[in-house]
């Protein structure tokens, strides 16, 4: 098969998917406000990325085989679309899981590895289908009022396995081509019909996908970053749909539920700290700039903020190199970050993001949210009033320091910036499973053996 156009891609979405947005199901996705931004992103990515040739393949379907090749995809995927990200994140995810369950169950890592390449072969678009409805939290699967709340198999196949429940918080789902479906956690003996991993087409019979989306319906000129930048958020209902065989990677097996979770955590962590690292410094940058706008960037407590703010920015972007560094192969010769210091990266990110955008809001001062709109800028009454008000001084013009308080409340203050303060939070599974991971990881004999050394104690 060969490489899909924008075009292509575009015309393969009209395929009988179930899309509902703003209380009505939407049956023609390019049509519809809350689709068009995220249509034209993706289809860019297909023209950017599309070689003709039968062999052709895009480098999102890159399997890295050293340190340097999985520097060098990270480096990459900052300037690809979401949808393209998720898809060598979810496809790098699965390999991982294979090369861990591949002693036990060579059938599920072949099926995995075949999956690859069919994605490959298609250039198909995927997102990972992860996190349950859930129910009550203090509850098991099995012990729910309803158990669908987590998905499960409820028919056994010769053929296949299907599965009912829903998945929430899936990112791109509606303009994607697959879903890849995995445990949300780690299912114990007498859950095994909740330990189901499977990939399942979005036209699928039975899957229904239901969108939000932070995107602004008006007054876009206002929202500089996510009227260019948006995709919609999907809850998927998959209401008994039927999987073959084939597309099977986990019908049972408990033992190894919590190895696609943990494997999709990685790399989705991996690629959050890549996201946070360009996230810090644009926060810095625009820090810098406003208090050079405001006259401030000599005050004191400013300068502190700014200084903390490019600590911040720093020590992620170390933690990621880290991540890369520490590196180590599969059997297969797949090279995976290192879990230790990816979780660490990425709770520390994560963790001290909500006082970095608290900082720069500090710095900006209160127009961040009350700045008056550039169609009001433009008007030719009270233009000129709004443009000598909002001027500071020589060099910094009213235009420019208005236009510097809509970037900052629309990056951080306004739908997208809280869409971004949530999911820098809750991406890759949230801070206490990266607190679990790196705990895990972590030498902690070296480190006792370094206390006892200091007690003047003998290791037994």
């Amino acid at each position: 098969m060969a490489m899909m156009t924008g075009g292509e891609y575009l015309a393969s979405l009209d395929d009988g998917r179930r899309v509902f947005a703003d209380g009505q199901e939407i049956k023609d996705l390019s049509a519809h406000p809350q689709f068009a931004t995220a249509l034209d992103l993706i289809a860019a990515g297909y023209d950017e990325h599309h070689r003709p040739g039968e062999d052709a393949c895009g480098p999102y379907f890159a399997i890295p085989r050293s340190r340097d090749e999985l520097k060098r995809l990270l480096e990459e995927l900052l300037h690809w679309d979401m949808v393209t990200v998720t898809t060598s994140q979810g496809l790098l995810a699965l390999l991982t899981a294979a090369a861990r369950i591949r002693p036990s169950s060579e059938e599920y890592a072949r099926r995995i590895e075949d999956y690859f390449e069919y994605c490959k072969d298609n250039d198909l678009r995927c997102v990972q289908a992860i996190t349950d409805a859930k129910g009550d939290r203090m509850r098991s699967p099995g012990a729910q009022d309803d158990p669908d709340v987590y998905t499960r198999i409820v028919e056994r196949r010769p053929d296949g396995i299907v599965v009912r429940g829903a998945k929430l918080h899936i990112s791109s789902a509606a303009v994607s081509h697959e879903l890849v479906v995995m445990p949300t956690k780690k299912m114990k003996p007498g859950e095994e019909d909740w330990a189901v991993a499977c990939a399942i087409p979005v036209n699928s019979p039975g899957v229904r996908i239901v969108n939000t989306n932070y995107a602004p319906r008006e007054r876009t000129p206002d929202f500089p970053h996510s009227s260019r930048h948006n995709m919609p958020e999907g809850f998927v209902i998959l209401d008994d749909v039927f999987v073959p065989n084939e597309r099977v990677f986990l019908a049972g097996e408990t033992e190894h539920s919590a190895t696609f979770a943990h494997s999709l955590g990685l790399w989705e962590r991996l690629g959050g700290t890549a996201h946070l690292v360009e996230i810090g410094d644009t926060l810095v940058g625009l820090a810098q700039l406003i208090a050079e706008a405001n006259g401030t960037e000599r005050v004191s407590h400013i300068r502190e903020k700014i200084a903390e703010m490019i600590i911040y920015a720093t020590l992620v972007r170390a933690g990621l190199e880290a991540a890369i560094a520490n590196a180590e192969p599969s059997p297969e010769g797949w090279y995976f970050p290192s879990e230790l210091f990816t979780n660490a990266a990425k709770h520390f990110g994560a963790a001290e993001f909500s006082a970095m955008v608290r900082h720069l809001h500090d710095i900006g001062g209160g127009s961040i949210v009350t700045a008056p709109s550039i169609a009001d800028l433009e008007h030719e009454e009270i233009g000129p009033a709004i443009r000598k008000y909002m001027r500071t001084k020589e060099g910094v013009d009213g235009e420019y320091r208005t236009r510097l308080f809509h970037a900052i409340r629309d990056y951080t203050a306004d739908a997208f910036g809280g869409w971004q303060l949530v999911t820098m939070l809750q991406s890759g599974g949230g801070l206490y499973a990266q607190r679990l991971v790196a705990r895990k990881h972590y030498p902690m004999d070296k480190a006792k053996a370094l206390g006892l050394k200091v007690a003047g104690i003998p290791e037994n």
